[in-house]
């Protein structure tokens, strides 16, 4: 349940598709200067920040920023000892309205910044926006993906585009990496001649 907040993605993927390199963890290839000016601005703005235990961004202003850091290692809600403007949030025991609830926020901009699985569970939820960035000169082999569904074979964009996202025209930050923000396909209502409704969405068969 998504209740009164905006939803963003933000993600930097390497040209082959992956956020993390085999072991897991982000290259310093994929911290690239105009990846990280962008992100930092986003994530000022946002109310809460959502991500997995090794996606934590790292930025001057990340220590003021309230987090739901997700985790299966806990009932529900818990504390961060060590971050008192972070929870260790268990989807499956707590509604993200409860989670956001217990770090202060009831309404406002959730930013979801991975990884795969995080990512994947709010494609079920819905993002307002997703913003891909890609780091078109770097290539991760055998690494991690932003999304569960690219382990079937699909690239981030299909994983997208499957979700009844729609792809924005491709922004170029620097010539180390492109940005394109996705946004749900408009649905239309059209009117047959029998009055019957018939509903056209921009979604993958």
């Amino acid at each position: 349940m998504r209740g009164p907040f905006r939803i963003e993605g933000y993600a930097i993927a390497s040209a082959d598709g992956m956020i993390a390199d085999w072991t897991g963890f982000m290259p310093d290839s994929l911290k690239l200067e105009a990846d990280l000016r962008f992100l930092d601005e986003a994530l000022d703005r946002a109310d809460v920040l959502v991500h997995g235990r090794l996606s934590f961004e790292g930025q001057p202003n990340s220590p003021r920023r309230r987090r739901l850091v997700l985790t299966r290692h806990v009932a529900d809600l818990e504390p961060d000892p060590n971050n008192a403007n972070a929870r260790f949030w268990n989807p499956a025991g707590a509604s993200l309205e409860e989670g956001c609830a217990a770090l202060g926020c009831r309404a406002g901009m959730i930013a979801v910044i991975g990884g795969p699985f995080v990512f994947s569970l709010f494609l079920k939820t819905g993002y307002d926006r997703f913003y891909l960035s890609r780091a078109v000169k770097v290539e991760l082999p055998g690494g991690v993906p932003v999304f569960e569904e690219q382990r079937l074979g699909y690239t981030p964009e299909e994983v997208l585009s499957g979700a009844g996202m729609e792809a924005g025209p491709p922004e170029r930050l620097d010539d180390e990496v492109t940005l394109v923000e996705w946004a749900p396909a408009p649905i239309f209502e059209m009117t047959t001649a029998d009055g019957a409704a018939a509903w056209m969405a921009g979604r993958r068969p």
